[in-house]
């Protein structure tokens, strides 16, 4: 059931949900199952829920939080107490960040989200086609107070630091195996527009040398020229070639976004990583929750506000 959803008027930042439920059909990039899924508006705090409509005997509901997070392996994948799973999440969550969504059902028959072409865009296609409005509720954001990282030692680091507003991001990534790869290194501001316009077109990427193992391990079953930009030695085996020079880079930073919005609400802070990738960003969000002094939650109108008056003293 659908609760009833107000349009606000009160709030500058507020919470957001769809205005209709919105189907779409895919193919789970690891199963390679096909997947009915429905986006469909939530109320106030109801926040970020998957509901697996195949599952019956059991609870099928599964909230995102970091907390809630079970396995990491080549996607982001939630659970419930229950065992009920529902993985490669990412790149909706990255929509969902895109456009500030913080109340929405998702129901799906398959324990894997579908990938659609790899990237965002369906999704981005699909919220605004279901329409975003507003709620009667101020949007909360998680301002960081100090620098939080976390680094596995080998080479990958992921780190949190505090800034004035909005979450920017760098990232860098390293495949010296593949010349038409190599090193590359990408910067953004996150907002509605660098959202749609400059990372959710980036698809995914894998190596063709890596695919048998992958799939004896019981992954990347779904994949194909469709929905993967497939790495052959050092050229790109899709016939229509890349998007952009870097959207490698731009695709990591696609699954950071989406990783970094498993807490439910925008981040005020800067992200900076190298060559991580999901199990990283999750270990990252649970140093950061498990550390009260590194962060507070704001009222994103009442703290834009202070931040305004403190400047407009600054330069009287």
């Amino acid at each position: 059931m659908i609760a009833e959803i107000k349009t606000l008027t009160a709030y500058k930042n507020c919470e957001k949900t769809l205005q209709n439920a919105i189907p779409c059909v895919g193919i789970g990039l690891h199963s390679g199952q096909k997947v009915h899924m429905t986006l469909k508006p939530a109320g106030i705090g109801h926040g970020i829920v998957f509901k697996r409509t195949d599952i019956t005997d059991k609870d099928n509901l599964i909230p995102v939080s970091h907390d809630t997070v079970v396995d990491t392996r080549m996607c982001s994948c939630v659970g419930n107490a229950d065992g009920v799973s529902v993985g490669t999440i990412e790149h909706l969550m990255g929509a969902l960040s895109g456009f500030g969504i913080t109340n929405i059902l998702i129901e799906l028959d398959s324990a894997e989200v579908p990938v659609m072409d790899g990237s965002a865009l369906d999704y981005v296609t699909l919220i605004e086609c279901a329409g975003i409005i507003k709620q009667d509720a101020p949007l909360k954001a998680v301002k960081i107070l100090k620098e939080v990282t976390f680094d596995d030692n080998k080479g990958a680091s992921v780190c949190l630091y505090p800034a004035q507003k909005n979450l920017s991001i760098d990232f860098m990534i390293d495949f010296s195996k593949s010349k038409v790869i190599g090193r590359q290194e990408y910067s953004i501001t996150l907002s509605e527009r660098t959202f749609k316009d400059a990372i959710s077109y980036a698809r995914t990427f894998g190596f063709l040398q890596e695919v048998e193992a992958l799939r004896a391990m019981g992954l990347a079953k779904g994949g194909s020229f469709d929905n993967v930009i497939v790495v052959d030695g050092d050229k790109v085996a899709n016939k229509e070639g890349l998007r952009s020079e870097n959207e490698f880079v731009v695709h990591k930073t696609l699954d950071a976004v989406g990783d970094l919005y498993q807490l439910g609400m925008p981040i005020i802070g800067h992200f900076a990583g190298v060559k991580s990738g999901h199990a990283h960003t999750n270990q990252l969000l649970r140093k950061l929750m498990a550390d009260k002094s590194a962060y507070t939650i704001v009222n994103l109108d009442d703290y834009e506000e202070s931040l305004c008056q403190t400047s407009i003293r600054q330069s009287a």
